[in-house]
């Protein structure tokens, strides 16, 4: 009986091999026998093909070594096999454009397996369909109802004003920790209503870092792995969090001012399911936590080697603030004021490319220009490919916020929040975040990093050693 066990798995571990590689040759060997014109390319080595080469650390305002060559020697498309798939490389803009305005028509969201199993099947991110559509619609209805509201705005002015004011005995700070704290704060807030003070905000923490680490970890559901931790995280948060909805609903009857935050108004959206609330929350939590605080740190980091910036930022909040009284909240119109800060937040969104490129299948033989992709093919639009870009963003290997005074935001060669039915609903409130932050940031400090640092695409960006600032107060 142990012969036959053994030589079940032995079968079992050839038949899967085999599976593996026909995946890898057999999508190719068939195109070419068939004469579609696919992309030029190479596909790498049997099963893992050239993942760990377009997994390589590089800084991100680079292309990095992988698609420098590739570019190079097979055009702005090519051909891989990446994520265990045959896979087309867009680092073209037309193309990009035309993958992300044909979302759930010609292509469709199709992030790896693993990325499910940490966000769960209805997260915004991998949804499709009528599940995507829905979580979007509840999505952008609480961004356009919170966005200018008086209480999300001193919320946030509040936060930032507590983060610099223990700052005021320090001659340095981990700013990547800080922002993190800052956007956290904010965020829990805003989706469940707790102060940093209430226990609850100190669980999710921990697990959310938990949960952050496994996000980018090997996908190893192996006991004590990043992984296995990072799911189990997930489980706890939904917890937490359906153990808050259900306290909401227990004492709504006696409530007598009812609170304002994302969740009270997720509770009464009846196209949702209970699954799909708690979904929903975890998401906001996750967009509004990692991202946005990489964002301030790409800005804090791009301003320090950039005293000309640094200083007309500093004149435009110093002339926001005159036109207030002394201890006035900010509000809408003050941010729509600071122009030369939008400027600033895109330029590092351009440079520092938060969102490297993003995943998506082709649901059907699609032709472009010369190009097949072929259906069931993942495609991988690059948008770092297109900031990048000199014929498309002069002198786009530096640091220049001006250029956006001229510059449409909102061309097809910008897309730091993707774009199409699946661009990032909450891109709005993550710049009046930093806006409010920078607007304290600038007028009571000024900041040098410890080190030479440069923020590095993973390929998820960040800055390993955590952006050490040494400080220097100023009076505001």
């Amino acid at each position: 009986m142990a012969g036959g066990f053994w030589l079940a798995l032995l079968i079992g571990i050839v038949g899967l091999l085999l599976s593996l590689i026909l995946n890898h040759f057999m999508p190719l060997l068939i195109l070419l026998r068939q004469g579609h014109m696919i992309p030029r390319g190479s596909f790498g080595w049997p099963i893992s093909g050239e993942t760990l080469g377009f997994l390589q650390p590089h800084p991100s305002k680079s292309l990095g070594a992988f698609l420098q060559d590739h570019c190079s020697r097979y055009g702005k498309v090519f051909r891989s096999h990446l994520f265990f798939s045959p896979t087309v490389v867009s680092c073209d803009q037309e193309l990009n454009y035309f993958i992300l305005q044909n979302e759930g028509k010609l292509f469709q969201c199709s992030y790896p397996k693993p990325i499910h199993g940490i966000l769960g099947s209805v997260s915004m991110l991998v949804a499709v369909g009528d599940t995507h559509k829905r979580l979007r619609n509840a999505a952008l209805s609480l961004v356009s109802i919170t966005k200018s509201k008086p209480e999300f705005l001193n919320d946030i002015e509040g936060i930032a004003i507590q983060i610099l004011d223990s700052w005021k005995d320090k001659k340095q700070v981990m700013f990547c920790e800080e922002a993190r704290k800052f956007t956290f704060n904010v965020i829990v807030k805003q989706v469940l209503g707790l102060t940093p003070a209430d226990p609850k905000t100190a669980k999710i923490l921990e697990d959310f870092r938990t949960f952050m680490k496994g996000l980018i970890s090997l996908p190893l559901y192996v006991p004590g792995t990043p992984y296995a931790k990072a799911v189990q995280a997930r489980s706890r948060i939904s917890s937490t969090v359906q153990a808050i909805i259900e306290e909401r609903r227990r004492n709504a009857g006696s409530l007598t001012r009812k609170s304002s935050d994302f969740l009270e108004i997720l509770l009464g959206v009846d196209t949702l399911s209970e699954e799909e609330k708690v979904s929903f929350v975890l998401d906001s939590l996750l967009g509004g936590y990692e991202t946005t605080s990489l964002l301030m740190s790409m800005v804090v980091h791009f301003l320090g080697h950039s005293p000309t910036a640094l200083e007309q930022l500093k004149v435009e909040h110093q002339n926001v603030r005159s036109m207030k009284e002394q201890d006035d909240y900010l509000n809408w119109e003050d941010y729509r004021k600071m122009e030369f800060t939008q400027d600033v937040i895109n330029e590092a969104l351009r440079y520092g490319n938060v969102v490297k490129f993003v995943h998506r299948k082709a649901l059907r033989d699609v032709k472009f220009r010369d190009y097949l992709i072929p259906s069931g093919w993942k495609v991988l639009p690059v948008f770092t490919a297109v900031h990048l870009d000199s014929s498309m963003h002069a002198n786009s290997l530096r640091f220049y916020p001006w250029r956006w005074e001229t510059q449409d935001q909102t061309s097809k060669k910008f897309t730091p929040f993707g774009g199409g039915s699946r661009c990032c609903p909450g891109s709005e409130l993550a710049k009046v975040e930093v806006a409010f932050f920078l607007h304290y940031l600038v007028r009571s400090f000024r900041w040098r990093p410890e080190s030479i640092e440069e923020p590095m695409a993973y390929p998820f960006v960040e800055f390993s050693k955590g952006l050490l600032l040494n400080l220097d107060h100023c009076s505001i």
